[in-house]
Formats: structure tokens, C-alpha cells, sequence
């Protein structure tokens, strides 16, 4: 069984076509669009503020999204977040992708169409813009570098996993 859990008034939104894994936890104020996914081990925490999650976007295994009164996390539509990835209070924009392990904080903003490398640093505030790549602690950002579908192909990916795990995942006890 998925943990789906409301928080008082705070009740979570998922399309009937995503996958959840039932290894992942959704509390509260958390909306996740159309074939996306959230794979196990992954927690989105809206407490304190609003997590949206957009269409095609996947978070991966063991990442972990949280919120604050000041500032919800927002992801677009068709990203990628990567495994043990941790956003808290930012934004990641349209058809963007963030690395294994990496972190963005909070009035961060990513993208559209930008990468954050694996185990990068995005601090408090700092703007990835348009095809850009940010990498290293603290990230560095080089404009100009990620193509505008150079992500394409792990969206492809994970929206052909949400229908195959909808429709064939069962547990064996």
C-alpha cells in the first residue's frame, strides 16, 4: 500500500495516472501531475508549504522534497530528478534535469531546460537560467550548454515505466 497521508487540511493531489511506489511517502500539501512518478524511498513532505510536481517528471529513488512558509517547491513538467536528489523551497522549471545527490535550496531557481550536475551545491537564491549546467559545491553555472531536448530521452524513459509498473508491479510476500 502507497503511504499517502493528509496532514490536517493539507491532503494530497495525485493523477490517476502516475505511479506512486509503495516505498515512497506523500504528506500533505503535495500535487503530482499526469504520468509522472515518485520512485521508493522517495518523501515529499508539504507541511509547511505546497510541493506541485508538473506532467512526465519523475523523482527518483530515495530523493527528498520539503517546503517551508516561505517558499513551496515547484517542479515543471518532463524533469528528471535524480536519485537521493534534495530540494527544499525552490523551483525547477520545465524540461530541466537535477543529478544524483544534488541539492537546491531554498529561492533557487533551475531552468528551463538546465542541469544541475550530480552532488552539486545550489545555494539560497541562486538563478540556473535557461540552458545552463550548474556544477560543484558551491555550484558553478556555464550558460548556454544543455540543448533544449537533451533530456528527451529519460523523459521517454520514466513515462514508459509509470505504464509498465501501473500495470504490471505486484508484491510478493
Amino acid at each position: 500500500m502507497v503511504a499517502v497521508y493528509a496532514l490536517g487540511a493539507r491532503e494530497p493531489r495525485i493523477a490517476p495516472d502516475a505511479f506512486i511506489s509503495p516505498e515512497a511517502v506523500i504528506i500533505g500539501d503535495v500535487v503530482i501531475g499526469s504520468e509522472s512518478s515518485v520512485w521508493p524511498g522517495a518523501v515529499l513532505r508539504g507541511d509547511h508549504g505546497r510541493i506541485v510536481v508538473g506532467e512526465q517528471t519523475s523523482i527518483q529513488d530515495g530523493a527528498v522534497l520539503h517546503c517551508s512558509d516561505s517558499a513551496d517547491t515547484v517542479v515543471g513538467d518532463r524533469c528528471t530528478i535524480g536519485h537521493s536528489a534534495h530540494l527544499e523551497g525552490c523551483a525547477v522549471l520545465d524540461d530541466s534535469l537535477i543529478g544524483s545527490g544534488a541539492v537546491v535550496l531554498a529561492h533557487a531557481q533551475v531552468g528551463p531546460h538546465a542541469l544541475v550536475g550530480a552532488a552539486a551545491l545550489v545555494p539560497e537564491g541562486l538563478i540556473v537560467p535557461e540552458g545552463a549546467r550548474a556544477l560543484g559545491v558551491p555550484a558553478r553555472v556555464t550558460s548556454d550548454v544543455v540543448g533544449r531536448d537533451d533530456f528527451q530521452h529519460n523523459v521517454e524513459a520514466y513515462v514508459r515505466n509509470v505504464h509498465w509498473y501501473r500495470a504490471n508491479l505486484k508484491r510478493l510476500d
